[in-house]
């Protein structure tokens, strides 16, 4: 078959067809940008160690009175921790809203809550045993760290009433508010302040410091407990299981030292 020349010389014609639409991909979104200055500010700021100053300071300011050199009255206590429990949430809300995030997924995660729930329930047994081995070897190994004869917790509960309201404090300023604070801390050191490593234990030291008044071997047990809790949350990815585990241990403490006191049972200080 022979080509028509005319054809093969022809110049090409231009294309008056539809024009070619152009589909626009929506770009992936950013990460959140790093803020380490403002990071550490907010991790200051739900350190407890601020607010509860202020607080205080306010409570006297009010008329509250204490007597300088005693050991701080019990209402002063009660006032202070639930508080400062309802301040240092609310500002690791406002500090994680602020950034947009959403303070339910980076508190709580994305698991189911009752699984979680019943997961605290079975770590107590692990968290008394550590309670108990550690006790057991400062007593043998640095009994000098038991500088506390007499626990500040016993002297408290001299009521029913007492009682049932410092099991409400426990609760709420230790199951609740430490996790909460715990968890978002080592959010924003993971975020912007070196790594969540360096958090968990910088955290767990300044977490044991802060029961110094109960005693130095208090304080070394407390911070232990405050890692293992750390590392709970971490793993889980949620605080649900670590603030029930430390909700609970609180409040069978709070049982133990009034059966204790009622039952004669507290050694001779």
């Amino acid at each position: 078959m022979v080509s028509n020349p005319d054809t093969l010389d022809a110049a090409p014609q231009p294309y008056d067809g539809p024009e070619p639409v152009t589909v626009e991909v929506a770009p992936e979104p950013s990460p959140l940008p790093r803020a380490p200055v403002q990071s550490l500010l907010e991790v200051v700021l739900c350190s407890g160690f601020p607010t509860q100053l202020l607080i205080g300071g306010l409570l006297l300011l009010l008329g509250l009175r204490i007597t300088p050199g005693a050991a701080l009255p019990y209402h002063f206590i009660v006032a202070v921790s639930l508080i400062d429990t309802v301040v240092l949430v609310g500002l690791v809300i406002l500090f994680l809203r602020a950034r947009g995030e959403d303070p339910r997924a980076v508190l709580l995660g994305h698991v189911p809550v009752w699984p979680e729930v019943r997961r605290g329930v079975l770590y107590l047994p692990l968290v008394f045993a550590l309670v108990i081995a550690l006790g057991g070897l400062i007593r043998t190994l640095m009994p000098w760290l038991h500088d506390v004869p007499e626990n500040p917790l016993q002297m408290m509960l001299t009521s029913p009433m007492r009682v049932v309201t410092f099991a409400l404090v426990v609760v709420l300023a230790g199951g609740v508010r430490e996790e909460v604070q715990r968890a978002f801390i080592l959010h924003r050191f993971d975020q912007d302040l070196g790594g969540v490593v360096l958090g968990l234990v910088l955290f767990s030291v300044a977490f044991g410091a802060g029961h110094f008044g109960q005693g130095s071997d208090a304080a070394v047990i407390t911070g232990v407990l405050g890692l293992l809790w750390g590392i709970i949350t971490l793993a889980r990815r949620s605080l649900i299981a670590s603030a029930v585990s430390h909700a609970l241990f609180n409040l069978v403490q709070v049982g133990l030292y009034q059966y204790a006191s009622r039952h004669g049972l507290l050694p001779p200080t």
